[in-house]
This record gives C-alpha cells, sequence and structure tokens, in this order.
C-alpha cells in the first residue's frame, strides 16, 4: 500500500487507525458488506496533519482520497498574488483531486488543511482494486459521486451569482457552521469577494437578526 508523500513536517502516519466514522458515512449511502469493511479495515491508514500544511501541491499528481475525521481542508489556486479558494470542507467529508486522480494528470489545485487534523487516508491503486474485486461498492462510489456532484453544482451557481448579499445568504444556507469558524479571509475569496465586502456583508445580515 503506498503511503501519501508528506509537503513538509507537519504530518504523522498512524498505521491502524479507528475507521468508524469512515464506516458510517459510506453506509449511509449503500449498506456495506463484511468483506467491504474488512477490505477498507486492511487498507485505510491514519494521518494526523498540523494546521496550515498541503496535502496537494499544485503540479503534483493526486494518489490518494482522504476522509476528514476532525478537521477542516480547503482547495485553491493561485492566479498571480492572488490566492483563490475553490472549496472547503469539515469532518466526514472525502477529498481529493478528482480530475488528477482519474485522469492521471498534475493537479490545477492545492489542498491544504485549515486546523490541526485527524485524516483517513486510501490509495487510489487500492481503491480500483476493490472496485474490481467487491463490484458492489461500485453502488457506493456512484451515490457519492452523485452527493459530490450536487455540491459541485451548488458552487458553480454561487459563482453566477453578481450580488454579495445573495452569494453570502446561499454560502448560509447551505454551509452556517462555517461562518464563525473558517477564517473569513478564505470565505471572502470562496464567495468571490474582498474581505471588506465580506466584512459589510455580514454586518447587514447581523442588523437584521
Amino acid at each position: 500500500m503506498k503511503q501519501p508523500e508528506p509537503h513538509g513536517s507537519g504530518k504523522e502516519h498512524v498505521p491502524t487507525p479507528d475507521i468508524t466514522p469512515l464506516l458510517n458515512v459510506l453506509s449511509y449511502f449503500h449498506p456495506l458488506t463484511a468483506e467491504m469493511e474488512a477490505y477498507l479495515k486492511k487498507h485505510v491508514t491514519g494521518l494526523s496533519v498540523r494546521k496550515r500544511k498541503l496535502l496537494l501541491k499544485e503540479g503534483a499528481f493526486c494518489e490518494h482520497i482522504y476522509f476528514i475525521v476532525k478537521g477542516a481542508v480547503r482547495g485553491f489556486t493561485r492566479e498571480g498574488a492572488r490566492d483563490i479558494t475553490t472549496w472547503i470542507v469539515v469532518e466526514n467529508e472525502l477529498v481529493s483531486s478528482i480530475l488528477s486522480l482519474d485522469n492521471q494528470e498534475p493537479s490545477v489545485e492545492n489542498i491544504q488543511v485549515l486546523e490541526n487534523s485527524e485524516l483517513l487516508v486510501i490509495a487510489n491503486d487500492d481503491l480500483e482494486k476493490m472496485y474490481r474485486e467487491l463490484p458492489e461498492f461500485n453502488i457506493v462510489a456512484r451515490k457519492l459521486l452523485q452527493h459530490y456532484y450536487a455540491d459541485a453544482e451548488r458552487r458553480a451557481f454561487i459563482a453566477r451569482l453578481t450580488k454579495a448579499e445573495n452569494k453570502y445568504r446561499h454560502f448560509l444556507t447551505h454551509h452556517e457552521p462555517l461562518v464563525n469558524r473558517i477564517p473569513l479571509k478564505y470565505i471572502a475569496s470562496y464567495l468571490g469577494m474582498t474581505l471588506e465586502t465580506l466584512s459589510r456583508v455580514r454586518k447587514k445580515f447581523t442588523s437584521k437578526v
């Protein structure tokens, strides 16, 4: 089993983690067989990562999928000196660079841990083997893809909105727990507005409460 390559210090591998949180999430989408659970227990490892460390660097090849047991993670890219946050997720979510993972091409974004985090990790090679040897797991994967496609659709919807108030209202509807947890500069970047604009919009919403 191939271990994820660390980018600098601040990472510690956990060879035999408790994967119960991952099993619970996967079984929500479709019941897992005993064979599926046994396979995952054998091939999933743990990773403790310190705040601000990168799981994947832009231009590198992605070979792993990560499950967040505890913590927060974002995807971002850079356009000149500008840092653009493309997504933000927290506990009980999976993260990876799908374009790089599936197409075996360099990643177009960075994946960064925003808080000290506990992750579960599985190599793409092990996952592909699971699809072949345990075909029923493909049902789980299909339902997961539907879930994350819906998330991508919501992100695309935000990007098409032109008014800052509407962008923030949509963010509150779907990600309210992140508002007081994630640094505002990343939320502003995700919503495609300046930090000053976000602060102004937040004051408007607060005054209405």
